[in-house]
C-alpha cells in the first residue's frame, strides 16, 4: 500500500484552488500573489477550509485563540470573495478598504471581479504591512 504524501501548505493552497472554477480561481490565485508579496514574512496555509495568510516570524507568546499570527484569511463561499482580517480592527485603514464592525475585532474586504482587484490591489498591501507593523 503506497504511503500517502503530505503537502506542504503551498501545495495544499494550489490544489484548493484548482478545484475551484478556473475563472474563479484565477482571481483568487492572483489575490494569492498579491498578498504574499506584500512582505516575506507572509506565509500560507489552509485554515477554516480556504486559504489563510499568517506571519511566520517570532511572536512573544500568546493565547492561540487570540488569533494574533492570522493576518487574512479568504472565505469563499457562492463564488463572493471576502477577506477576512481577524485583528483587522487594529490596523490602521488610511485607503478605507475595510469594512464592518465586529466585536471581536474583525474587518472584511469584499472583492468583486479581477478588475476591483486590481483597484484594491496597492490599498491590500497596504493593510497587510500596516498589520505587520503592529505585531509584537
Amino acid at each position: 500500500m503506497a504511503k500517502a504524501i503530505k503537502l506542504s501548505d503551498e501545495e495544499q493552497v494550489t490544489q484548493h484552488i484548482k478545484k475551484l472554477d478556473p475563472a474563479f480561481g484565477k482571481i483568487i490565485d492572483t489575490i494569492r500573489k498579491i498578498i504574499l508579496s506584500a512582505d516575506p514574512s507572509v506565509g500560507e496555509r489552509i485554515k477554516w477550509n480556504n486559504p489563510s495568510f499568517y506571519y511566520t516570524g517570532e511572536m512573544k507568546p500568546f493565547d492561540p485563540k487570540e488569533y494574533k499570527r492570522e493576518i487574512v484569511v479568504f472565505n469563499l463561499f457562492k463564488e463572493k470573495i471576502m477577506l477576512v482580517f481577524p485583528s483587522g480592527a487594529k490596523v490602521k485603514d488610511t485607503p478605507g478598504l475595510l469594512t464592518g464592525d465586529y466585536k471581536d475585532g474583525r474587518r472584511i474586504v469584499v472583492l468583486k471581479d479581477m478588475a476591483d482587484v486590481r483597484v484594491k490591489e496597492k490599498a491590500l498591501q497596504k493593510i497587510i504591512k500596516e498589520w505587520l507593523k503592529l505585531v509584537d
